[in-house]
């Protein structure tokens, strides 16, 4: 066993003791659609900071990794960094795509499972965000199945904007869908508007069979509106993400000041 594997594999039985720590209570529907072998392009919504845990750990059951695409800043930090390098999962710089996509070329023409979040950065709305075509592109040039991934009740455990919560017995639904096979002419705009009408569906589903309802008033803040709970719309959210990546840069823009008023 290869020593990165190895690494996952230990990371892997981690967090599933964690989980029975916590009590969570998986639903998971359509694993069959997950191949055993060869390459394949998962694609999933974006509820928690914990989302990558959640698939790989379906994927797992069949003995399966997936390198994961994930911001670049989740490598640089030392905690999560070193464990991230060693899975060989993919770091994403958003000012410079082309370097990730190269690399989930080769992890994907090597056979392997990558995981992708289409739409890059967790939803605060936890509806569909609008999705970034590297997914569909992927999935058109180097020729493999896109699968299509959802969850929910993952924003219950550890999410944007300070919600986290240890409590125990959360529900965590997880639903592979069939794969889209994209043929090789195909527009990789006309395979994103199906992975997006599939998941919309799926996530539907899942939002329907979930078993657990909100405590109280509280508690309400991880549903949509329309759900009866009081998480941001899409619009609402939409303008809370810029303001949250307006802060980011300008903490990054002091920090790089102090360093040179240091260095001067």
């Amino acid at each position: 066993m290869a020593r990165t594997d190895l690494v996952y594999r230990v990371v892997v039985r981690s967090f599933r003791v964690i989980f029975r720590l916590l009590g969570l209570r998986f639903d998971v529907r359509g694993l069959e659609n997950l191949p055993r072998s060869g390459a394949a392009l998962l694609a999933s919504n974006h509820l928690s900071y914990l989302d990558f845990t959640f698939v790989g750990l379906v994927a797992s059951r069949d003995g399966r990794l997936v390198r994961f695409m994930a911001k670049q800043s989740t490598f640089e930090n030392s905690v999560s960094g070193p464990l991230m390098r060693a899975m060989r999962h993919i770091p994403v710089d958003r000012s410079c795509g082309a370097v990730a996509y190269r690399i989930a070329a080769r992890q994907l023409a090597a056979g392997e499972l990558v995981g992708i979040f289409p739409e890059a950065t967790i939803s605060r709305s936890f509806m569909l965000k609008s999705f970034k075509l590297g997914a569909a592109t992927l999935a058109v040039r180097e020729q493999v199945p896109l699968i299509p991934v959802v969850l929910w009740g993952a924003q219950r455990t550890f999410t944007t904007d300070k919600h986290y919560s240890l409590r125990r017995g959360k529900a965590i639904s997880i639903y592979v869908g069939e794969p889209i096979i994209a043929a090789p002419d195909a527009d990789p705009r006309d395979v994103d508007a199906e992975l997006r009408r599939r998941m919309d569906l799926m996530l539907d589903d899942a939002v329907r069979n979930y078993p657990q309802q909100p405590r109280n008033d509280a508690d309400r803040w991880w549903l949509p509106g329309r759900l009866g709970g009081t998480a941001p719309s899409l619009e609402e959210a939409a303008v809370a993400e810029i303001a949250h990546d307006a802060r980011r840069a300008a903490k990054r823009a002091e920090k790089e000041a102090a360093k040179a008023g240091k260095a001067a």
